[in-house]
């Protein structure tokens, strides 16, 4: 059982890692702008830096998980974002508040790079355990819009900072001591050891080049409409159903269904990436986002919460596709600095998604912002097409 309950720290650690980033784009979109007296585009780039380094602390990361140990970065990851988020209740002013969101990204840069890596870990068939860890990850998204609603209407914007920091911190704890038993050491040792006999098979230069062009150019673009939609849903919402929508919990219902029905997407994607021809699973995901989000320009009313599912399933359904092709060609010794690179990508073109919501929005409206999401989609269509054939292999 022990390889299942790491299983599920992981699990847990990947959920956590895409809840708390997103607590303060609800909390901006529902409360702030009116306790503080700014506007929607005026308050949301306080989050910019969290972004960014969300994006560039996942090298050193990486580095450190590959030279000194994973387990030990995961430990000081779920103690390090769960006192950040616990300290940013404390904010009182923007600067403040982008300060404690800056630290939440830092710690939260470690998961990607490492959680992942120990995912993969010695198996040979890797698309449905990252979805499933993924799954967990989306939830994440999911629970950020509707337990930061609950919790602002129950106890105020504070509480939806203060009750997840402290539940990582639990979770820290209980993962610490996990590490320290005995029968936890031979479970870790047994991992690595599976991962350091069973190798990937040597590709060409050539193949290498094309996979990871592909690979950094299609996470960096699919981080920015998973950046993009995650973040402005619970806005597109509200004012997409403004006849519907009316309360802040009605708001984070309808985001929490979105995002966990549209969930089932990495599942689908992971069990058919371990059966048929990756490319043709990227490709036809890459063609969803483009339909869907066309769709979204002009929809309006309940029509838009049946069409953001479709266009979320599709977005979803990209984020393990990336991570299994990284996990096919590289060798677990420096697997998690690949990763690290490829995050670094994904979460520094993402930190552009928040100066193009309050851009678009304040000049255009949603209409456009999905327009562009379309066009990014186009692109990332066009870069599938090139990626060679790759075969599974052991992770």
């Amino acid at each position: 059982m022990n390889p299942r309950l790491h299983f599920a720290f992981l699990n847990v650690g990947h959920f956590i890692d895409h809840l708390l980033p997103l607590v303060f784009a609800t909390v901006a979109a529902l409360v702030l702008t009116r306790e503080w007296g700014m506007s929607y585009a005026e308050l949301i780039p306080y989050a910019t830096p969290a972004l960014v380094v969300f994006g560039l602390g996942a090298l050193p990361a990486g580095w450190l998980a590959d030279r000194w140990s994973r387990e030990k970065m995961m430990v000081i990851f779920f103690f390090g974002i769960g006192a950040s988020a616990i300290a940013t209740a404390f904010a009182n002013t923007p600067m403040t508040l982008a300060l404690g969101l800056f630290a939440i990204g830092l710690f939260g840069s470690i998961y990607h790079p490492v959680g992942l890596a120990m995912v993969i870990q010695g198996r040979r068939q890797t698309g449905l355990p990252l979805a499933v860890n993924g799954v967990f990850g989306n939830l994440g998204v999911a629970c950020a819009a509707l337990f930061t609603s609950l919790l602002i209407e129950a106890s105020g914007w504070r509480a939806a900072f203060i009750w997840p920091g402290a539940f990582t911190l639990l979770v820290g704890v209980a993962y610490w001591i996990f590490l320290r038993g005995p029968q936890a050491d031979d479970t870790l040792q047994h991992e690595k050891i599976a991962g350091a006999e069973k190798r990937s098979k040597a590709f060409t230069r050539e193949t290498l080049v094309r996979v990871f062009a592909v690979v950094f150019v299609s996470t960096a673009l699919g981080g920015l409409i998973f950046q993009s939609t995650t973040f402005a849903l619970p806005k597109v919402i509200d004012e997409r159903l403004s006849d519907l929508t009316v309360s802040v919990t009605a708001v984070g219902w309808y985001a929490f269904s979105v995002f966990a029905l549209a969930s089932v997407g990495q599942l689908i994607v992971g069990y058919l990436v371990d059966r048929w021809p990756l490319k043709l699973v990227f490709l036809a995901v890459a063609a969803g986002q483009c339909l869907f989000a066309l769709v979204l320009v002009s929809s309006s009313g309940m029509s838009t919460i049946v069409v953001c599912i479709a266009f979320m399933l599709v977005v979803f359904g990209q984020i393990p596709i990336n991570d299994v092709l990284i996990g096919r060609v590289t060798r677990s010794e420096w697997r998690s600095r690949a990763l690290a690179t490829r995050y670094i990508i994904t979460f520094s073109v993402s930190a552009t998604a928040i100066p193009m919501i309050a851009w678009t929005h304040t000049t255009w409206g949603f209409g456009a912002f999905f327009m562009i999401l379309a066009a990014v989609a186009v692109a990332i269509l066009i870069f599938v097409s090139f990626l060679p054939k790759v075969e599974i292999t052991w992770a």
